[in-house]
């Protein structure tokens, strides 16, 4: 696959994630899980607009450099720790649609970084830094994602990233 290919399929996926988190965002009327989805909708957001300038200076340069990309969305291993305060907080039953969202959500997630994991296998230098980079953010998607299922699946609420401490190591 070429690099141009590459980064076209990466905006399918990255247009498709975010789509799917608008779609959630429009379907629930709980507050704290159309923030989570807002705030995954706005990351993968930030991923297309990344990969359409990568494009963009592939095709008027035949390069492109890699510069850092930032996630909203904390580490998986912050969002492990974190799950560990929040464990039992809550109890409660209000599940369906939600599940279904996340669930969508989680494939697609897994979907894309298995993408990513191909890439950074198949292409070189600049451009596996960059899919590198993507997977690791959609690797924390992944987990961060599974952990709202997990507890929405367990207790029927949400547990925002707002309730991790941002500033803990």
């Amino acid at each position: 696959m070429t690099l141009e290919e590459a980064i076209k399929t990466a905006l399918d996926y990255e247009g498709r994630i975010r789509d799917i988190y608008l779609e959630s965002v429009a379907a629930t009327d709980d507050p704290a899980g159309k923030k989570i989805f807002q705030q995954l909708a706005d990351d993968e957001q930030r991923h297309v607009d990344y990969l359409q300038q990568k494009l963009g200076q592939w095709r008027s340069t035949g390069r492109i450099t890699v510069e850092t990309l930032e996630s909203a969305i904390p580490s998986a291993s912050r969002i492990r720790r974190e799950a560990d305060k929040i464990k039992s907080r809550v109890e409660g039953d209000h599940r369906g649609l939600r599940q279904q969202m996340l669930s969508k959500a989680l494939q697609a997630e897994i979907e894309t970084s298995d993408f990513y994991r191909r890439m950074v296998q198949q292409l070189a230098d600049d451009a596996r830094q960059m899919f590198s980079r993507f997977l690791e953010i959609e690797n924390n998607h992944i987990e961060a994602v599974q952990f709202e299922l997990d507890h929405v699946g367990r207790t029927g609420y949400w547990f925002g990233f707002e309730e991790f401490d941002m500033e803990a190591g």
